[in-house]
């Protein structure tokens, strides 16, 4: 028997296009492939996560529509595929098994996941027996995703019968997920003796990267076939008295470069998902907006990507030459627009509203340094907000996506200024700690050198003020980037993370601005999660709030 592995990348939403993609991947599989069946990945009619659309009459109706239409479309060979099935008033997370227009079985999904970015207790119900057909002469059981992490359920085929394995799914990446997804498979199939392939999704959706990666377990619990990451293959496993014949695996997760190629996928699918022309961002001659260039670069190709470097008074000459360096290196276009006119005319407007302040403020409560320290950051805001117009007025112009450029430390602690940087689109990088920032730029360099190595080995700053670094006022990122994984990621609280041997003055100044933040946190644009926890999906505190981590 052979059994085709279809990793594929749908569009959420997008039934006609996703029967399409079906039809054809499946004629593919039987008349190059020699295959027998096909498995699609989860909920492979509608894409996933299809969210609130769930929740539509006439989605639901044309989704089971489209599984009507596909029992008579292909000849041939069987589909395996997912779709919400709608019973009565209850809806299923549902794989289908579909030859020559007859259904030959239909599954619900049992275990539905509510934590992370899941969220599947707001549109199903769960079902509560196994599935099991048989497939020339071979005993076959169903799963979807979330049943092969929970104890029992694989054990519950194998008792109705089972010989082999099925199980679609839509598992999204976060760093190092590979290793934990095929630990607990491996372990559930060998204590088993049952085999499996898993079929994953591929493809970004929004905030969510897939990244492929499907595999085979032989009985044994060994991995025997493992497709590419982030990539659409089609491969066939050939099975001999039910036992998997050992096939090619694909190298596994290798850390740095697979968070890299996820960032890729993440920026070529949103621009494309959504119908840009291509993608500009500000470049400033910083580490962060020298990736995100990259990155864009990779993504969609140069003559699809543009930068604008937008200097003002503080903008050192080091910054505007590696800004030119990066964008020439690159192949892209780019124009050099300066500020100074700008935020000479806000002043101007201002300078009456602001006259005889102290330092931009009329709080009296304040102490002078405070004083000072709000008309400092009101200057430099102006700055950021005058980029911000410009670049949007560009995307505007030219239905290009504007990225933003800020990573995880500094969302994290509130250091991007609303409607500034903050401005665009898309946040590639709003996810990718400063330390991780750098590590990316310099496997980037490993494949060419794109990005100036003064620009990875000079103290990173904002540029807003004379003579201006971040560890002005942040502990340095070494000590920061840490602190922060432990109170954002793991929720550990601020005596744990003192207890594990880092300064109070660091952990009460970090936590301090994280807790703080939220609401500029809530307003930035959506970016690619690479991280076990990200803001938004993942992370949900509100922006109301008496809590504080700092007692």
């Amino acid at each position: 028997m052979k059994i085709a592995v279809a990793q594929t990348n749908f569009l959420v939403g997008n039934i006609a296009a996703n029967v399409s993609s079906i039809i054809k991947a499946a004629e593919t599989a039987r008349d190059e492939l020699g295959a027998e069946i096909i498995v699609f990945p989860e909920l492979t009619i509608t894409g996933y996560p299809a969210e609130d659309l769930l929740l539509r009459a006439d989605f639901i109706a044309a989704a089971n529509n489209a599984v009507y239409q596909l029992a008579d479309a292909v000849d041939g060979i069987a589909l395996v595929l997912g779709f919400p099935e709608l019973d009565g008033d209850k809806l299923y997370n549902s794989a289908v098994v579909l030859q020559g227009g007859v259904t030959l079985a239909c599954y619900r999904k049992r275990a539905l996941p509510n934590y992370g970015v899941f969220d599947e207790q707001r549109y199903f119900a769960a079902g509560n027996q196994p599935c099991v057909f048989e497939f020339n002469g071979t005993f076959i059981g169903l799963t979807i995703c979330e049943d092969v992490w929970r104890p029992g359920i694989i054990d519950d085929n194998k008792q109705a019968g089972a010989e082999l394995l099925l199980t679609l799914n839509a598992s999204p990446f976060h760093s190092g997920k590979i290793h934990e997804r095929e630990g607990i498979v491996c372990s559930q199939v060998k204590a088993a003796q049952l085999p499996l392939i898993y079929v994953n999704q591929v493809g970004g959706q929004d905030e969510l990267i897939f990244d492929g990666a499907s595999f085979v377990v032989n009985q044994q619990g060994d991995v025997v076939f493992r497709a590419a990451e982030f990539k659409e293959q089609i491969s066939v496993i050939e099975f001999d008295d039910n036992q998997v014949k050992p096939s090619a695996c694909a190298p596994l997760y290798e850390e740095v470069s697979s968070d890299y190629q996820a960032l890729v996928l993440g920026i070529k699918d949103y621009v494309r998902k959504n119908g840009f022309q291509g993608a500009l961002l500000g470049l400033s001659g910083g580490i962060d907006s020298a990736l995100v260039l990259a990155l864009a670069v990779d993504a969609l190709g140069a003559d699809k990507v543009e930068a604008v470097l937008m200097p003002s008074r503080y903008t050192q000459d080091m910054s505007n030459e590696d800004a030119i360096l990066e964008a020439e290196a690159l192949g892209v276009k780019y124009h050099t627009i300066p500020i100074e006119p700008a935020v000479a005319a806000f002043n101007n407007m201002l300078t009456e509203l602001f006259a005889g302040t102290a330092k931009d403020t009329t709080d009296d409560c304040m102490d002078a340094g405070a004083r000072a320290m709000q008309g400092a950051i009101a200057a430099e805001n102006i700055q950021a907000r005058c980029r911000g117009v410009i670049l949007m007025a560009i995307s505007n112009k030219q239905g290009k996506l504007l990225l933003t450029t800020g990573n995880k430390s500094e969302m994290s602690v509130g250091y991007a200024t609303l409607y500034g940087d903050m401005a665009g689109g898309f946040a590639p990088i709003k996810d990718v700690p400063k330390l991780l920032v750098y590590q990316l730029a310099k496997y980037r360099n490993s494949l060419s050198p794109v990005i100036p190595e003064r620009v990875i080995t000079r103290p990173p700053s904002a540029e807003l003020a004379p003579d201006q670094v971040d560890a002005d006022s942040l502990p340095p990122y070494e000590i920061l980037d840490p602190i922060l994984e432990r109170y954002v990621e793991l929720d550990q609280s601020a005596e744990d993370i003192i207890a594990a041997g880092y300064s109070p003055e660091h952990v009460v100044r970090a936590i301090s601005l994280v807790d703080r933040n939220e609401y500029k946190r809530r307003q930035s644009p959506p970016g690619i999660r690479i991280t076990p926890r990200a803001f938004g999906r993942d992370r949900r505190y509100p922006i109301t709030s008496g809590y504080r981590g700092i007692k």
